[in-house]
């Protein structure tokens, strides 16, 4: 009896192996059953809406690497030079390929929503190059106390990043936050002025600003950036201050670790 159960148990075993072998085979199939008529490694679908690649053509651009291959690899596979995805802007609007894929915009159509504007003035506005109108994309900034740096993202896609002095001895406080005012030019209490200021706490203790100015017209921490020496405030290099500061909307959430 003994016997008689140890192999119905051992012949119930192969055969729940059998159907979990079977069941990946399937799913494995169903995964590969998308069509791919040029055979470069990148569905039709994808090549027609995605990629705007040519369907027919295992290499669309003829320099004689495959679609897939291209892409897999972060070159564009819509120019013959060797042009990596974020060096490439096919249609012309201002937004690198690599962007117009991050943001779901067409690359071969510089005005994706027909809208009048090209993808890349929307996005330089944080608008939605996807819809009519002046819908706003989602804003967050989050800077790192341990690498002093700054990273914008728009849309949940990282648009850039930047160095930050930060506060001395640990005075930045870290948390979530979110912009309470902006000001073009403000006066600090230690007697200097904080061009592009964004106040990022409750009444302005801290905010974010460029390199301090004293009244006599001489700019401080100019060598300081990616090293905390401010008293608590995130200080940014001159040119990406401003465009920062024109980019962020009052509400903005800022998270600081």
């Amino acid at each position: 009896m003994e016997k008689i159960t140890k192999v119905v148990t051992f012949k119930l075993s192969l055969l729940l192996i059998f159907f979990i072998v079977l069941g990946v085979i399937d799913n494995s199939a169903k995964a590969n059953t998308l069509l791919d008529i040029d055979k470069d490694g990148v569905p039709d679908v994808d090549e027609e809406l995605i990629y705007k690649t040519d369907k027919n053509k295992f290499d669309t651009d003829g320099d004689g690497y495959s679609d897939g291959l291209e892409l897999r690899t972060g070159y564009s596979p819509l120019n013959a030079k060797a042009l990596k995805l974020e060096d490439c802007d096919y249609d012309k609007d201002g937004l690198s390929d690599r962007m117009e894929l991050n943001f779901h915009t067409d690359l071969k159509n510089a005005d994706t929503d027909g809208d009048g504007f090209s993808d890349g003035a929307e996005i330089s506005k944080g608008l939605n190059p996807n819809k009519k109108g002046n819908e706003k994309l989602a804003q967050r900034i989050d800077i790192s106390i341990y690498t002093q740096r700054l990273f914008y993202f728009l849309g949940g896609v990282l648009i850039f990043d930047a160095p930050v002095s930060s506060g001395v001895f640990d005075t930045t406080p870290k948390g979530e936050f979110k912009i309470e005012n902006k000001s073009l030019r403000a006066w600090s209490s230690y007697g200097l002025w904080m061009p592009y200021w964004m106040a990022f706490t409750p009444g302005g203790k801290y905010g974010i600003h460029e390199l301090p100015i004293w009244p006599n017209g001489y700019r401080e921490g100019e060598n300081h950036l990616g090293k905390p020496v401010s008293h608590g405030c995130v200080r940014l290099g001159t040119t990406v201050a401003k465009k920062i500061y024109d980019l962020t909307d009052i509400g903005t959430p800022v998270h600081i670790y």
